[in-house]
């Protein structure tokens, strides 16, 4: 999906002072565009994907959850900020991306703290006890109300959700695709819970950040 909310330069100028990918997440991200280029833009990438790391190492996250696994490189970079003993559980329901993801997989020193579930996600989360430290919402748009709901009740006391692509290439202002409709809902709903406190971030497509009230 492409970036419209800065200058341009802007973006590649904030990747250029982003430390740089390690070798793996940046190989496997290069094979997503060559072996899927139809559905490259669903990458997290390289902002997203160190900022999603930071988080892990901020908080201190032992388990993670992520909802929405692609090829992979968001849950790589999440458990190379793992503790060991740490373990991030990654959702997908698509074999191709999972196969991509797996053969990655297979080549890390991480791999041990990734727990790959093929299947719709809300049957693997209603399967899952909790508490998670931190959880990662980047699937399909229309069920994100719906993860939401289904990740609060198993969010740790000072745990963290992380929601990609509130903004939605900026359509949210005035929603028309089903998708982007889809996505201003779930961003007036988060609002209004009195439950969390939230932040929404222009980081490439929008990110918001959702905590328990305390």
């Amino acid at each position: 999906m492409p970036i419209k909310f800065q200058p341009e330069g802007v973006e590649a100028y904030a990747e250029a002072h982003t430390t740089p990918l390690p070798s793996l997440p940046a190989e496997l991200a290069a094979a997503t565009q060559r072996e899927l280029p139809d559905r490259a833009t669903m990458l997290s990438g390289h902002l997203e994907g160190t900022l999603l790391q930071t988080l892990v190492f901020a908080t201190g996250a032992r388990r993670v959850l992520e909802i929405g696994m692609f090829t992979g490189f968001s849950a790589q970079m999440m458990a190379a900020a793992l503790p060991d003993g740490g373990t991030i559980i990654t959702c997908d329901i698509e074999p191709r991306h999972i196969e991509v993801a797996r053969r990655f997989f297979a080549r890390s020193e991480h791999r041990h703290k990734i727990d790959v579930r093929e299947g719709p996600a809300l049957e693997t989360i209603a399967a899952l006890d909790g508490p998670f430290d931190l959880v990662f919402i980047d699937a399909d748009k229309r069920n994100y109300t719906s993860y939401y709901e289904a990740v609060v009740p198993k969010l740790a006391p000072r745990g963290l959700i992380a929601v990609d692509n509130t903004l939605w290439d900026g359509e949210v202002l005035d929603p028309r695709s089903d998708d982007g409709k889809a996505i201003a809902a779930f961003n007036d709903h988060v609002v209004r819970d009195e439950r969390v406190v939230c932040v929404m971030l222009t980081v490439r497509d929008g990110v918001t950040l959702i905590r328990r009230r305390v």
